[in-house]
């Protein structure tokens, strides 16, 4: 008959492997990461290893009961053999339970002769049943998440910040010819005049998004979930193209700015590029706006090196670390300007430009759905209006690297 002291040692034994496993995931997770363990994580280690404690001072009586009572068996055994004639050691060893194996297990990695001895007879004895014998029970294993190398921030337009969408077409209203004041010539003559003129630059709508069609099977037998997976991917191609639209059209409207010479820059160089631009994107918008600067990751090979993140008190900047490249917001700053990386921006190519020399609009209409019962298939689409506008392409500045 099992006994229910062996059952709940090796459940005992069971929650202390998961509990100590628990604990040095979490461990390796931050070890990957070369950090701390954060204040969340310390908490759950620290209920956890309190846990483990406990459950060997509850296990402690009954580890003792249970020797007791395996000893107990073994000698009422031991006399019966002597009082049979037959003293011999036993050829087979039948365990009660599954506990009581484990307890021997456990046992004999703490150095018992007999419990070691058990099992040696046990698995002579018995025939293994390996993997091979079943294939199958073995569902094939997903280990992780779908792998998916695709980049959905969008730095740029994040940068500026997109503004609603009034309709497919509208006019930014901007102000092309200003009032006029002078120095009066002398008393009562007539002071300077100049109307106010404002124009309109017309802005344009496009519409962005794409679609799959996906049969119902595979939606109902996938692991995980594929239309989840279908989603968030056409999302992602949707902020990759929002960027490049903008990047685009930022880009071949810019004002030419300074140039960096081939081959290796120092730190000066690189900082004197980026106050000569910010000036040009001041002047032009008269200091509205907030200066940043877009770099595409090649440039962050020619920018990082010459600011490493050492602060020295004569620096101009506090430092770049690749950490922060995938992060989607500034990766350090040169001059007190913010850089920001985004793929979208062409090689040997960094845009410094004002807030208010450029502006962003999005209405994003999301995931649509529609289904086909004809052919057992759901078709899912995702789609969104963009549009751009260059306010004052003397805010927008090109620095270019010579190759």
């Amino acid at each position: 008959m099992p006994r229910n002291t062996d059952a709940m040692l090796a459940r005992y034994v069971g929650e202390i492997e998961d509990r100590q496993q628990f604990i040095d995931q979490m461990v390796e997770a931050a070890q990957t990461d070369e950090r701390d363990l954060a204040p969340q994580e310390l908490e759950l280690v620290t209920r956890a290893r309190d846990r483990i404690r406990e459950v060997n001072e509850l296990m402690a009586p009954l580890e003792e009961a249970a020797r007791i009572g395996d000893e107990s068996a073994d000698r009422i055994a031991a006399l019966a053999r002597r009082m049979s004639g037959s003293p011999d050691r036993p050829r087979e060893v039948e365990y009660r339970s599954a506990g009581a194996y484990a307890i021997d297990v456990w046992r004999s990695g703490l150095g018992h002769a007999d419990a070691r001895e058990r099992l040696e007879l046990f698995h002579r004895a018995a025939a293994h049943q390996t993997t091979a014998d079943n294939p199958g029970l073995l569902p094939e294993p997903i280990v992780g998440p779908v792998v998916n190398f695709i980049d959905a921030a969008r730095p740029l337009v994040a940068a500026l910040g997109p503004r609603q969408l009034p309709s497919g077409n509208w006019t930014r209203p901007r102000v092309t010819q200003h009032t006029q004041v002078g120095q009066q010539a002398g008393e009562k003559t007539e002071l300077v005049s100049r109307k106010m003129v404002i124009g309109a630059l017309p802005v344009t709508a496009v519409t962005l998004g794409g679609y799959v069609n996906v049969s119902r099977q595979n939606i109902d037998w996938s692991q995980p979930a594929v239309m989840d997976i279908v989603i968030q991917d056409l999302a992602a191609q949707y902020a990759i193209e929002t960027e490049a639209h903008a990047a685009t059209d930022f880009v071949a409207a810019a004002t030419a700015g300074p140039t960096l010479p081939t081959g290796p820059n120092d730190a000066d160089a690189v900082a004197g590029a980026f106050w000569g631009a910010a000036a040009l994107a001041i002047d032009a918008t008269h200091g509205a706006g907030r200066i940043f600067a877009v770099a595409p990751p090649q440039m962050m090979g020619l920018i990082g090196p010459v600011f490493p993140p050492i602060n020295p008190a004569d620096a101009q900047s506090a430092g770049f670390s690749t950490a922060a490249l995938n992060s989607g917001g500034p990766v350090g700053s040169v001059a007190g300007i913010p850089v920001y990386v985004s793929s979208a921006i062409p090689d040997n190519t960094i845009l410094v430009l004002s807030s208010a020399a450029a502006e962003v609009y999005e209405d994003r209409i999301g995931a649509l759905q529609v289904v086909e019962p004809s052919v057992l298939g759901v078709q899912v689409a995702y789609a969104g209006y963009f549009a751009e506008v260059v306010i004052e392409a003397g805010g927008v500045v090109k620095i270019a690297k010579t190759p």
